[in-house]
């Protein structure tokens, strides 16, 4: 009798394991598939670019600007921020690194922030906000670019894949010739 309780047991559990693994192939399936929907974001006159999931965000209405747009999730829950603008102020990496973490994100959980000779990256939790930024100072520090990503602490499992897409596809720009002057 215990071998027929333990066969059971034990083939209730692979049941239960075998289905946990097609669900997860499913999602990881449909969340591939909708990242295949890629659109470009190219700026002319700064000449970042950056890539995302036109399945997932949609260009916020009226919100018209030369420096950068507003992308908006389907649902309304994430926001995608790319832009960029010159440094009028003279801020170096390091100061403009504290304003935006004072300024934005007072209070946060960081939890990956490097920082490298032309750009850095802030991501953590802010309430029930995650936010990845990532901040590149070109054309000598005088050209400020940066794209950011917010989205609900409780919709990391979509979100942190959709960063991690994003991310390679971003090129910081130079100003309108690539080059700066």
């Amino acid at each position: 009798m215990r071998q027929i309780r333990k066969g059971r047991s034990t083939s209730l559990l692979l049941m239960f394991v075998a289905a946990w693994i097609a669900g997860t192939a499913a999602s990881a399936a449909h969340a591939g598939a909708k990242l295949k929907q890629w659109q470009t974001i190219s700026n002319e006159r700064y000449g970042f670019e950056i890539a995302y999931p036109g399945s997932v965000f949609t260009e916020r209405q009226g919100t018209p600007s030369l420096d950068g747009q507003v992308l908006i999730s389907h649902d309304g829950g994430a926001r995608l921020l790319v832009g960029a603008f010159p440094n009028d102020s003279d801020a170096t990496l390091a100061e403009y690194r504290a304003q935006i973490l004072s300024e934005s994100y007072q209070g946060a959980e960081i939890d990956y922030a490097p920082m490298k000779k032309r750009f850095f990256v802030l991501s953590g939790t802010r309430g029930d906000t995650h936010f990845y930024e990532r901040v590149s100072f070109t054309c000598d520090g005088r050209l400020i670019n940066s794209w950011a990503l917010l989205y609900p602490v409780s919709e990391r499992h979509i979100y942190d894949p959709i960063v991690e897409a994003i991310a390679p596809t971003y090129s910081p720009g130079a100003g309108r010739t690539g080059q700066c002057d």
